[in-house]
């Protein structure tokens, strides 16, 4: 069973547009080319890194862009004048690599080196969403009766 008919969620359910739009793009995205080539890597509950392996590219040549929810990565090479290949086997064509990133991810930072990009990315959940503990007030009935009255 290669697809999935999610209409009916449309018709069921209030505010989770964005998740739906996401499974539909990965459903067209699926047998696009994945280049340049790149990890996912979770490295603690609140922490991420995506690496991405950019030989023959200079950090120059590379923009990293955080917008709302999605974290887009580009690269484009410069030109060098005529160079004559017997082999080209190293890729230099320009790329567009987009990540949709959930709610409160933000992007600490990115690095470039030895040919890998390496951009850190954090969730923080803000205080108002976090679990707390709500106190119970222990009103006897005399109180209510008192309150009441």
């Amino acid at each position: 069973m290669r697809t999935y008919n999610i209409s009916p969620l449309w018709r069921s359910t209030i505010g989770f547009d964005r998740v739906f739009d996401l499974v539909d793009a990965a459903r067209h995205t699926a047998g696009e080319a994945n280049y340049p080539p790149c990890n996912v890597e979770r490295l603690s509950d609140e922490r991420y890194r995506i690496s991405l392996a950019l030989a023959g590219f200079s950090p120059d040549e590379i923009t990293v862009t955080a917008e709302q929810s999605v974290l887009t990565i580009e690269g484009r090479k410069g030109d060098k004048g005529p160079r004559d290949f017997v082999y080209r086997g190293i890729s230099s064509r320009p790329f567009k690599r987009q990540f949709n990133l959930a709610a409160h991810v933000r992007v600490e930072g990115a690095r470039f080196d030895n040919g890998l990009l390496q951009v850190e990315l954090v969730r923080e959940i803000p205080d108002a969403m976090k679990p707390r503990r709500i106190p119970i007030d222990n009103l006897d009935v005399q109180q209510i009766e008192r309150e009441a009255a």
